[in-house]
């Protein structure tokens, strides 16, 4: 078998990754961010890197430092805004909390810009023809002014408290506790930055002082909070500037019982006056974006889903006051993400899944139909807008190539730009499959055949599962990525059955309250299409999935002894014990009925499981809480637990690991692992002892 990428874990983990893409005002500069393994390879280290945005040309590298950069946007002109928590040479020592950092483009050194206790989180905002930027940054709720929140903090932190009241819900959000922090918008006139030549020394005199405070500092311009007592509101849905600079346009979040909804909300950034432009209850208003001439706001509107079926998203568009709303490409049931304005504000370019892909769309505001700008085999990201040409630039990945900048020309031409990150050549071939379900209904996937599978050699199958469960296999990941099993000479199947986006609202709605039945008869449907090639071999085949797809892949253990082997990763086991458990549990409890809750709990068949089962869980997943698998295990163990307490099944856990696991070590681990009990149970080769699991 020829060597590539994929062939080694620690060669695949020190591939670099572009993360993202953020294009100057000029239209003449790409900034990728890039992510490379660092030196003990526990982590990746990002740093920014500059392309020609036409094409040709040789990556530049920007930046370089210990902490990393991310989060790149340009200012009105053209210097470059990142958050890192490098040292900052007028700071106060080494284990500093990340800060808002700007690059000149006039040339020199970057040099951090605030110097907030407890760091910036991010970029939100850049105005287009103002020297005005947003920010969010938690701060603790009792202080008032940003010198308060820094006393406040080294209280805690001498005092070593980690203790957090709350009196709202939810507690914890993915993988992360939330509070006592609040996130706050602050808005930053970066036309007051300016260098100055003296001594530090005089001004840091208070910090000799054992109670007083150190004052944020004159040198630098103090962010005004746009946000102040925001309790989570400030937990945003997006957010977008006025070209002037002079209005925030945010979807902010609001509390409805233990739910939440996002309203529009325009905020005034030298007042910090709100006004809110579009509330309803029990919807989502989010994703706004401003036209170029400041005039018009567009945003998607989402009315909360319940057990008679998923609810649509909508495009609108309004006056920059909220006037005239109205909705574009009404009956079109694809779902926007990427929105922004083309360069002459007639319309809006956004991204979709669709079909198995991810391409780019022209949505005219003049109320005409989508047009698709893109129409290859790839899905397409971080969509910036060229405003003198027209033209787009984006990331680009399919599950033969990862995310890599490209140039759209308007009439949908794709430019592949420079990248220092070079693409690795995949480890087999992808082809489309699809089959009829029961129903009538197309169901459609993709399949990865490694090299040399034929009639002669048929490959073993993977039905790998996606998660989700409103999503499709589109895209490139990182974490869950069959080219490690196509070096290994697995065909994988990646099908999108019921509940999966990119297909309109029915397909969605055919597995509905239903999640067991409806997408686990659309998946052995599309396996036995699969099976039936001369390529496949159907006595060896095995499935696997993460979140929504370790929920099927446990329904599928209760349901069918076809497959030889199954891992089931940060999956849901009791649906009854989950919806109370996770991090958002309103929404579970909305989109079933009781009895559907009861008849689509993967636990109620555990008696039937005869496959063997890996089990993966990481302790910090509070998305699908580590329950889930600890009570998985224990019944496993209770139903088919030998008298000696062995067992044909296997539980890996990750006691500092997250919903995905992403570390890149215990990713490593992670595969070892997985290909390891494949091969027991597939090939029947013995599975090696996996490297530092003792």
């Amino acid at each position: 078998m020829p060597q590539n990428p994929f062939a080694s874990l620690e060669d695949y983990i020190a591939l670099p990754r572009i993360d993202a893409v953020a294009l100057s005002p000029d239209g003449t500069r790409a900034v990728l961010t890039v992510a490379t393994l660092n030196k003990d390879k526990t982590g990746y280290d990002r740093a920014l890197w500059e392309v020609p945005a036409a094409g040709g040309g040789t990556p530049r590298r920007l930046t370089r430092s210990a902490k990393g950069e991310q989060g790149a946007a340009f200012t009105a002109n053209g210097d470059l805004l990142f958050v890192s928590g490098r040292p900052d040479a007028e700071g106060d020592g080494e284990d500093e909390a990340a800060q808002l950092w700007l690059l000149p483009a006039a040339g020199g050194e970057a040099r951090a810009i605030t110097r907030l206790a407890g760091g910036v989180s991010g970029i939100e905002a850049v105005a287009d023809a103002a020297s005005v930027a947003v920010l969010s940054a938690d701060l603790l709720p009792s202080a008032d002014s940003f010198e308060a929140d820094a006393k406040l903090r080294a209280e805690r932190k001498k005092r070593k408290l980690s203790a957090i009241l709350h009196t709202t819900y939810p507690v914890r959000y993915w993988d992360h506790d939330l509070g006592p922090a609040e996130p706050h918008l602050l808005s930053l006139e970066l036309g007051d930055l300016a260098d100055t030549i003296g001594s530090l020394a005089a001004s840091d005199t208070a910090e000799d002082e054992p109670d007083a405070t150190t004052p944020y500092p004159a040198s630098l311009p103090r962010p005004r909070d746009l946000t102040p007592a925001p309790g989570r509101t400030a937990d945003t849905a997006g957010t977008a500037l006025t070209p002037d600079g002079r209005t925030l346009i945010a979807a902010m979040r609001f509390p409805e019982g233990r739910a939440e909804r996002f309203a529009i909300v325009s905020i005034d950034v030298a007042s910090g006056e709100h006004a809110t432009l579009f509330e309803e209850r029990s919807t989502y208003f989010e994703g706004p974006a401003i036209s170029h001439d400041g005039s018009l706001i567009a945003y998607v509107r989402a009315t909360f889903s319940d057990p008679t079926g998923p609810a649509d998203q909508e495009l609108w568009v309004a006056g920059i006051d909220g006037a005239a709303p109205r909705r574009l490409a009404e009956g079109w049931d694809r779902w926007p993400a990427d929105v922004t304005f083309a360069h002459d504000d007639t319309a809006l370019i956004v991204t979709a899944d669709q079909d198995g892909r991810g391409p780019v769309f022209r949505v005219p505001l003049d109320g005409g139909a989508p047009v698709q700008l893109t129409t290859d085999d790839h899905a397409y990201s971080n969509v910036s807008v060229d405003r003198a040409t027209g033209a787009l630039v984006a990331l680009r990945s399919s599950w033969m190539v990862p995310p890599h900048p490209v140039r759209i020309d308007p009439d949908g031409t794709v430019t592949a730009l420079a990248t220092p990150a070079p693409l690795p050549a995949p480890a087999g071939t992808m082809t489309e499959v699809e089959t009829t379900a029961e129903d009538g209904a197309r169901v459609r996937g993709w399949l990865l055949l490694p090299e040399g599978a034929d009639a002669a050699s048929p490959a073993p199958l993977l039905l790998w599962i996606h998660g989700g469960p409103l999503n499709s296999w589109n895209a490139w990941s990182w974490r869950w990525n069959p080219q490690l099993a196509l070096a290994r000479g697995y065909a994988v199947l990646l099908p999108d059955p019921a509940l999966s986006t990119g297909y309109g609202l029915d397909f969605i709605a055919r597995g509905w309250n239903s999640w067991g039945v409806k997408p686990y008869t659309d998946l052995m449907s599309i396996t036995d299409e699969v099976v039936a090639r001369a390529d496949i071999d159907e006595t060896k085949t095995a499935a696997m999935g993460g979140s929504f797809g370790g929920y099927m892949a446990n329904w599928v253990a209760g349901h069918t002894d076809r497959f030889r082997a199954i891992v089931t990763h940060a999956s849901l086991w009791a649906l009854d014990q989950f919806a109370g458990t996770t991090d958002s549990s309103s929404y579970w409890q909305e989109i079933f009925t009781p009895e559907a809750m009861v008849e689509n709990s993967p636990h109620r068949y555990v008696e039937n499981i005869s496959t063997p089962l890996l089990v993966i869980h990481g302790d910090r997943d509070y998305r699908v809480p580590i329950g889930e698998s600890l009570r998985l295990w224990s019944e496993l163990n209770e139903h088919f637990g030998e008298d000696d307490g062995s067992t044909v099944h296997r539980f890996l856990y990750f006691p500092d690991e997250n919903h995905w696991v992403l570390k890149p070590q215990h990713a490593v681990v992670w595969y070892e692992t997985v290909f390891g009990f494949l091969g027991e149970h597939v090939h029947g080769t013995p599975a090696p002892t996996v490297a530092g699991l003792g």
